[in-house]
């Protein structure tokens, strides 16, 4: 049986740091990394003690799903040649971006981008990846505590991360019959690339207060931990991550958004 690894946005931010801590969660005989810059993933051979197979691919094209679908028949044809199998223990989907602009200030295939690519990447690939797993195989699937609450300003892509919060959940009921693990993780802000697009017009940062702000290394111990040592379906990193979901569960969200706006002095 070979047992592989599947990490995409795997060139960077939390999907570097996933690759790179996965030697202390299990044994794999491959890791296949996929990202579209090939140069970072050519780099990212270097730390990791596995074989890597490096998929250079644009996950928002829309036959993204189908190339790793096409990949994962041929290895499993491959492995089947030699009386054996394939089989993926766990996937990683980190792939995502997001614009910090009101929605008439952005470009429309920038928006469906972001909706390509957060959602429709990320279940594709999924739905391509399940036929493959077995009994303690495991789905860690990158949402944001932007999921929980509608943000002005942050629209689409609070939207998009509330779509992998609930898709990641309602697979995980489904799924749990076959010994198959979804963990939904939920960061507040991380200090990743992400924010280089986070500028409005004029250059200037467009969030202008962070609550908190976390590191790559931080959002991923505690999803290793929480996909270790609990059976919830998702986690949130960090007190104050975790304090502001316990709120806006709470609170009305037009108060919500009238706070937000607020602090980061939109109109």
């Amino acid at each position: 049986m070979k047992k592989i690894a599947i990490i995409t946005g795997a060139s960077s931010g939390i999907g570097k740091e996933f690759a790179t801590t996965l030697k202390n969660h299990g044994t794999y005989d491959e890791v296949w990394a996929v990202a579209r810059n090939s140069e970072r993933l050519e780099e990212l051979k270097k730390e990791i003690p596995f074989p890597v197979k490096a998929i250079s691919l644009d996950l928002s094209s829309p036959d993204a799903g189908s190339v790793i679908g096409d990949m994962l028949k041929a290895a499993d044809t491959e492995e089947k040649s030699k009386g054996s199998a394939l089989t993926v223990g766990i996937l990683i989907n980190c792939s995502g971006f997001g614009i910090f602009a009101g929605v008439k200030d952005t470009h429309v295939a920038d928006s469906l981008g972001m909706i390509d690519l957060n959602c429709r990447a990320l279940t594709a690939v999924t739905l391509a990846v399940l036929p493959y797993m077995e009994k303690g195989s495991e789905i860690i699937n990158i949402a944001s505590v932007a999921g929980f609450q509608p943000i002005p300003y942050i629209n689409i892509y609070g939207a998009t991360k509330a779509y992998v919060l609930s898709f990641s959940r309602a697979l995980a009921r489904e799924v749990k019959k076959d010994g198959i693990r979804v963990l939904a993780v939920c960061p507040f802000w991380t200090k990743t690339r992400f924010f280089d697009r986070a500028i409005d017009k004029n250059g200037e940062a467009v969030v202008k207060k962070y609550v908190a702000m976390y590191t790559p290394d931080f959002i991923v111990k505690k999803a290793w931990r929480a996909l270790e040592r609990t059976r919830r379906d998702y986690v949130v990193p960090g007190f104050k991550a975790a304090g502001q979901v316990f709120l806006v569960k709470l609170l009305p969200h037009s108060l919500v958004m009238n706070i937000w706006m607020s602090q980061q002095k939109l109109k």
